[in-house]
């Protein structure tokens, strides 16, 4: 029996090691597990990409004030942005004819003007009143320039064509006073 003993020591020792490595071993198996169930929770938490669906959006500033609409109506999009007074300064819009672009001082006056249709580009630029006084456009014959009064009359133009160029000053009743060629 004594003979036994000491293998009997060494077989309860090899089983004690055995069994440290296999709560070590279930120890790193439950971890490995827990965060295999975490990531897969948190997967489902994070957002999805969604589609929102509405006729109009309204953004506000932290202090209520709105600042910028996007809205349909029966014409197309637009979109229009807002000073911190609550006046309009940009509007963005498309519709059935083209898009454009205007640009408002802070009276609400129209001061630049970008546009496209199905003739072309278009820039307009007005005064403090809000009158038209210099248009620049681009169409199938080419560009044109035009300048206008105090009242939004065009009283200078430049047109260049498949002709040539060609310069003309007007009156204050629109007729041509002089021309080149």
């Amino acid at each position: 029996m004594t003979a036994q003993a000491p293998e009997l020591a060494a077989v309860v020792a090899r089983l004690e090691k055995v069994e440290q490595q296999n709560r070590k071993l279930k120890m790193v198996g439950g971890m490995v597990l827990a965060l295999a169930v975490a990531g897969l929770l948190m997967g489902q938490a994070l957002p999805r990409a969604r589609i929102v669906e509405a006729e109009e959006f309204v953004l506000k500033d932290g202090a209520g004030k709105v600042r910028a609409e996007l809205a349909v109506d029966k014409d197309g999009p637009g979109l229009a942005l807002y000073d911190e007074t609550g006046k309009i300064r940009a509007g963005l819009g498309v519709n059935k004819d083209g898009a454009g672009l205007t640009l408002l001082d802070e009276t609400g006056k129209p001061r630049a003007m970008l546009s496209m249709d199905k003739d072309g580009p278009r820039l307009a630029l007005g005064d403090e009143t809000g009158k038209k006084r210099a248009g620049l456009a681009v169409d199938k014959d080419g560009p044109r320039l035009a300048l206008g009064d105090e009242t939004g009359k065009a009283r200078a133009g430049l047109t260049v064509s498949k002709d040539g160029p060609r310069l003309a000053l007007s009156d204050e009743n629109g007729k041509t006073i002089w021309s080149q060629p």
